[in-house]
């Protein structure tokens, strides 16, 4: 549901908003320019009586004095059969440029008010800005569920670039988002008489003037109490005319003035309606508070971007959610899979699944967790895929499921088994997967499969659980799915460094560059620098397809594509693939990949102590990060090989690393010698020095294997105990980050 309020109004108004946001953020600017532009005097330094008769002297047929928002004071005065303005010096009254209103600014001001469509067009505007508010409340709430909670909204975002990039944007703009769109709904309601502005409080125009001469515009004592600051505009009577007055409008109120004796003869000052309207136009537009219309603006620049990859993000769910082929009705079915997904990633393996139970002669029903059923009359088997969201929570298409299974019948109790979807970098990972196995389990629900789950969308984890299915129906089910991937970039093997062989891992540290096209020829290549590499930071991924599998493998990168090549760390494995393939590569040969960005694994900006932590192959990531250290900020690196006369990775590049102080200290850890120790131990033998980095803000890094990482993560948990803290609240505040295999 909140999705949904959030998505709708957002598509709906999307062409709207980006015209009112940019109009807005144009205009913005104007009050910053005419402040610029105008001499401002300290208050009580000037009064209105000392400014006009400084006006008199250069324009002796003056009619009105008008101060805007912004400081700047504009004289009105007769030319003539014409009417003159000028912007003048308070100080001196003289002219400074003439008074010419932009012809942009009134079309983008009518633009911003009633989208050049009148008083229809106003309404537009207000139920535009309505829109804005339900989409900065919905999408302040959306993001706190999904970063687990208010407490944790200034922590690291997950996702793809659009999500990122839509999320971080609308973390930094939210209070200014929020302050446009409530004061333009305010005023919009003002502007139809649904809220009141205290414009209709004025002063009673006078019946009675003292009769005599007009006296100098200098003497006049109302306007010599009144300071020029405080003035929004001075009309003069008109000539020849002594039963006419002065209309002088202030900050504080309204009234008349008598040419001959300068008394107010009637006043009517500001009510609170009338200083809370004034108040929240001046918020709204940033006129007479320059600075902060610049940061509304700049906040407005933010919602075509938004706009855009909120579009993106609303395409890709269209897309991810594939159509289910001869899907039986949940009465009629044998089986039944129930998915629980926030973004539609889920839906590509249900379906995967629910093919190839089809393949095997099932019936199956296929449907979101929120459609369970009260009861199922022929199902025997029932399958759950779901996603976790946020902190443990339940993803959209399940946030109903839980209180609709208190009200399934008792009768229908069906043997069950729950697949989970996750990322491991959170600490409650695939949380809600295991509260509904929980729940199963309680109402007497009988498990076919102990709880499984899969990290990053594994499609190998995936054909593994797929194995484990087969053998309850005995029969083979083979689940193919490999999710959507961006476009692959031919690379060529341009070096090759070998470790390992003499203590049978044979280990190769491999440099790729972009093969550029044909009608590039080398010595040109060399001549334009060309790259031709996709972006990447050291810690994303590559994808790799190798030859007979459809399914892609993923190694971490140990470089930046700054660096001008793409370097992987590779292992071979006896049954891989993809490794032997790439270990059998010579320099000149190609392969074709793909970058999957894993921004959730990269040292945060800052200047804090960063600790690196990895066994074998995970050196990869941390030489990169090393490698990029240009700020030479402390890295401390603790990483375990076999024997350091055969696998100690990136020995050269380290050694480098610490003579020019990008690497603070190396700590190695080899288990193939005397005495050897693993890496570990040598977390555990520094455990003072953790314990004061960490006190002292640190973020730890760990990549390699996953039983390296529980090694470690017991070992901190052991070392933090002092302090009060543990893993899991440095995952919360993003300070420990994983990329495990």
């Amino acid at each position: 549901m909140l999705r949904q309020l959030h998505s709708l109004p957002g598509l709906i108004a999307a062409i709207l908003l980006a015209a009112l946001a940019l109009s807005g953020a144009i205009l913005s600017g104007y009050p910053a320019l005419e402040r610029l532009a105008t001499t401002i005097p300290a208050h009580g330094q000037i009064s209105v009586a000392a400014l006009a008769d400084r006006v008199a002297q250069h324009y002796p047929n003056v009619e009105q004095i008008q101060r805007t928002p912004s400081g700047s004071i504009i004289v009105y005065y007769s030319q003539g059969d014409r009417i003159g303005a000028d912007h003048i010096d308070p100080v001196s009254g003289q002219g400074i440029t003439p008074y010419v209103p932009s012809a942009l600014s009134r079309w983008m001001k009518s633009l911003h008010r009633s989208l050049l469509a009148g008083t229809s067009g106003r309404a537009v505007a207000g139920m535009t800005a309505l829109a804005l508010l339900v989409l900065c409340l919905s999408g302040v709430a959306l993001l706190a569920k999904r970063q687990g909670g208010w407490r944790h909204m200034a922590r690291p975002l997950p996702g793809n670039f659009s999500q990122r990039w839509h999320a971080e944007l609308g973390r930094i703009t939210i209070f200014g988002l929020l302050l446009s769109a409530l004061t333009g709904m305010y005023m919009s309601a003002a502007t139809f008489g649904l809220m009141p502005d205290g414009m209709k409080s004025e002063p009673d125009f006078p019946t009675q003037v003292t009769a005599g001469p007009t006296a100098p515009i200098a003497t006049l004592p109302a306007l010599l109490t009144t300071d020029v600051n405080d003035l929004r505009e001075l009309v003069y009577p008109r000539p020849g005319s002594p039963e006419d007055v002065y209309s002088l409008r202030t900050a504080q109120g309204d009234g008349y003035i008598d040419q001959a004796t300068g008394t107010l003869l009637s006043y009517q000052a500001h009510d609170g309606v009338r200083s809370v309207y004034e108040l929240i136009y001046r918020l709204h537009t940033g006129e007479g508070l320059w600075w902060l219309g610049l940061l509304l603006g700049l906040c407005a620049l933010s919602v075509p971007v938004m706009s855009a990859t909120g579009f993106v993000m609303w395409w890709q769910r269209r897309r991810s959610m594939p159509k289910m082929i001869n899907n039986s009705g949940p009465q009629s079915a044998d089986t039944i899979i129930l998915v629980g997904s926030e973004n539609n990633s889920t839906w590509g393996f249900a379906k995967t699944l629910h093919d190839a139970l089809l393949q095997i002669g099932q019936r199956v029903h296929t449907a979101p967790m929120n459609l369970l059923a009260t009861e199922y009359r022929k199902a025997q088997h029932l399958f759950i895929l779901t996603s976790t969201y946020g902190d443990g929570n339940a993803p959209a298409s399940a946030d109903q499921f839980l209180v609709r299974l208190d009200k399934v019948a008792d009768t229908c109790r069906l043997d069950f088994a729950v697949l989970g979807f996750g990322d491991r970098q959170f600490p409650k990972f695939c949380q809600f997967a295991k509260d509904t196995q929980d729940a199963l389990v309680a109402r007497g629900w009988r498990q076919l499969l102990d709880l499984d789950t899969i990290n990053q969308q594994s499609t190998q984890e995936f054909s593994r659980w797929g194995e484990a299915v087969g053998r309850l129906f005995d029969r083979e089910l083979t689940l193919r799915y490999t999710p959507q991937h961006p476009r692959t970039y031919a690379l060529e093997l341009i070096s090759r460094v070998d470790y390992g062989a003499q203590v049978g891992a044979p280990t190769s540290i491999l440099r790729f560059a972009a093969v550029a096209p044909k009608s590039i020829t080398s010595q040109f290549k060399r001549l334009i620098g060309y790259g031709g590499l996709p972006h990447f930071e050291a810690g994303d991924l590559v994808g790799i397809v190798p030859p007979g599998s459809p399914v892609p493998r993923f190694y971490s990168l140990a470089s930046g594509s700054k660096d001008g090549f793409l370097e992987i760390c590779v292992r071979r494995q006896p049954q891989g693939l993809c490794s032997q393939m790439l270990h059998d590569l010579q320099p000149g040969e190609h392969i074709d990949a793909f970058i999957q960005p894993n921004p959730n694994f990269r040292p945060a900006s800052g200047k804090s102590s960063v600790i690196l932590i990895g066994a074998g192959t995970g050196i990869g990531p941390l030489a990169g990060f090393i490698r990029n250290n240009k700020g030479k900020y402390p890295m401390y690196l603790y990483w375990g090989g076999r024997d350091p006369d055969s696998d100690f990775l990136y020995e050269p590049e380290l050694e480098g690393y610490l003579a020019d102080h990008r690497l603070t200290q190396l700590h190695a850890a080899f288990s193939r010698v005397k005495e050897g120790t693993y890496v570990q131990d040598r977390v555990t033998g520094d455990a003072q020095q953790m314990r004061e980095l960490i006190r002292s803000g640190a973020q730890i890094l760990v990549c390699g294997s996953r039983a390296m990482a529980v090694s470690i993560t017991q070992a901190i948990n052991e070392i933090l105990t002092p302090l009060g803290l543990d893993v899991e609240t440095l995952k919360l505040q993003g300070r420990y980050r994983e990329d495990v295999f």
